[in-house]
């Protein structure tokens, strides 16, 4: 049976992830280790013992994740589960960071540097309370496109994330995102709801953020990754290192198309997305796009042992 990994982006981030892994698996331990030697700090300490509202700023929330989702595909390498079991792998937003650290196209310890720096600028572009992000419930893409040009009125309204048939995100100045909020309720959402997040991500405003991704990314090097990566602006699989590099930059400003990139693995015959890492939320999204593709989370020792048990079956 074909099947993709895929890893979870911001929001799934929790005190105390990883830290079974890392208990039970030396390589996975190894994965926070080499983490914090990239980034010059414990951060395993803030991600096992801190605090919630320190693990959830950007800067911290985005390396913590890509190292718990690096630390569970490696707990399953352990036990024979290779990333090349995969015909697909994809990342919600950071999450495509961990898909390329974990097909090897990324060395992890430049995958935490580059987060770091993403995570910092993604938060600097835009002052605290000028932008905001808002998810419109039960409202189709093209008419959360629709309901945001209107919202916009001179200034920026995006479709930022497009997660499931369900469930689309936008993103900009606070105002606007405001208004699209009142306009989908008028045009029939069931929710529309401002989202706790500290910055308008993936719309035009993030623009100083892509410019630093740029600057960072030209200075790091990008292998051919051992698994094609669906990438979040193109819902499409790419190999080409040079083209990765410019698909991440674009990614900050981009829209996350993952409902596109679910159903363009589906149609390429994926009949099952274990998701690598903290949390279900991507399981969620994944059955909501596609009933037939069966998912699996993989972020405790108890889950990769029944992951790697179902491939006995």
């Amino acid at each position: 049976m074909s099947r993709a990994f895929v890893f979870p982006g911001q929001g799934a981030q929790t005190i105390g992830m990883g830290r079974a892994l890392a208990d039970a698996y030396p390589a996975a331990r190894a994965v926070f280790d080499e983490v914090d030697d990239a980034l010059g700090e414990a951060l395993s300490t803030l991600i096992w013992e801190g605090e919630q509202d320190a693990l959830t700023l950007t800067q911290n929330a985005q390396p913590a994740l890509m190292a718990t989702s690096l630390a569970a595909m490696r707990a399953l390498e352990a036990e024979g589960v290779k990333i090349t079991d995969a015909a697909f792998v994809a990342g919600h937003s950071l999450g495509e960071y961990s898909a390329l650290a974990a097909t090897g196209a990324l060395s992890v310890a430049d995958t935490a540097r580059l987060l770091r720096i993403r995570g910092q600028a993604m938060q600097a572009a835009v002052p605290v309370g000028v932008g905001a992000m808002a998810a419109l419930l039960g409202l189709d893409l093209e008419t959360v496109k629709a309901v945001a040009e209107e919202a916009a009125q001179g200034e920026v309204c995006q479709a930022a994330n497009d997660n499931d048939p369900a469930q689309v995100v936008v993103s900009g100045h606070k105002a606007a995102v405001e208004r699209a909020v009142d306009l989908a309720k008028g045009r029939g959402a069931k929710r529309a709801v401002l989202l706790p997040v500290s910055a308008p991500f993936h719309c035009a405003l993030m623009q100083p953020a892509a410019d630093a991704m740029q600057e960072a990314l030209a200075g790091v090097e990008i292998a051919a990754p051992s698994v094609p990566v669906v990438a979040n602006v193109l819902a499409a699989p790419v190999s080409d290192p040079g083209e990765i590099g410019k698909l991440l930059v674009a990614q900050v400003t981009g829209a996350v198309r993952w409902r596109e990139s679910v159903a363009f693995m589906g149609g390429a015959g994926v009949r099952e997305i274990w998701e690598i890492g903290a949390g279900k939320a991507l399981s969620g999204m994944i059955r909501r796009i596609d009933r037939e593709i069966a998912t699996r989370p993989v972020g405790t020792p108890d889950e990769v042992t029944a992951a790697v048990e179902s491939l006995k079956g």
